[in-house]
């Protein structure tokens, strides 16, 4: 999904559902491809886990944006409260789960911010409005009504009539490193199949282990 690194796959797996390879991001980018024709919405939606300052996790539902050799990438306020949360333990996990394939993949890695210029780059291809209601939302924030918010996108709508919407300082992506990808595969009798790749870090290589159900 981006122009870094990219990663490279057959478009089709040839052992099964794990195909034959011992490459994660590999076989995850397959998974996607597979999921994005079959899922009726949103393939590239994730559940992200983070941890709040007294270690409660915490859990909401955001959409892929990125993914390359160098992670996975989604973008938000960072005012908001996953913002947050990240900003005080940069660490969490993703969770993918395609109901037409009946197949999950868990990650878990640690986080770190993209760079200014690949978050402008995402933000220009955003609809104009998403652009505007990135201005309007103190995202996490208490809203006192509705009404507030429709006054917020009204004044930035004037603010902004015809142009660029520059990015708000505040709205930047983050990127999940993985250090732990498991791919997890529904089976009758609850005999599921489980393959975890491992890395001691991110320039390690990947240690691939089947897992009992």
């Amino acid at each position: 999904m981006t122009d870094a690194d990219p990663i490279e796959h057959s478009g089709r797996l040839t052992n099964g559902d794990f195909g034959d390879s011992d490459e994660p991001l590999r076989l995850f980018s397959a998974w996607l491809d597979e999921a994005t024709v079959s899922e009726p919405s949103d393939p590239n939606a994730m559940a992200l886990a983070t941890v709040d300052s007294g270690g409660l996790p915490n859990i909401r539902m955001v959409l892929l944006k990125g993914l390359d050799q160098r992670g996975f990438v989604f973008y938000t306020n960072m005012d908001s409260q996953k913002g947050r949360e990240l900003g005080g333990h940069p660490q969490a996990a993703l969770g993918f789960h395609w109901k037409s394939l009946r197949r999950q993949v868990r990650i878990r890695g640690p986080v770190t911010q993209v760079s200014d210029a690949e978050s402008d780059a995402y933000f220009a291809t955003r609809p104009r409005m998403a652009q505007i209601g990135a201005w309007a939302s103190q995202q996490s924030a208490a809203l006192e009504s509705r009404f507030a918010l429709e006054q917020a996108v009204a004044r930035y709508t004037a603010k902004y009539p015809v142009g660029t919407v520059p990015r708000p300082p505040y709205w930047v992506g983050y990127r999940v490193t993985p250090l732990i990808i498991e791919f997890w595969k529904d089976k009758p009798f609850r005999l599921h199949e489980r393959v975890e790749f491992r890395r001691a870090g991110p320039d390690a290589p990947w240690v691939k282990t089947r897992l009992y159900p």
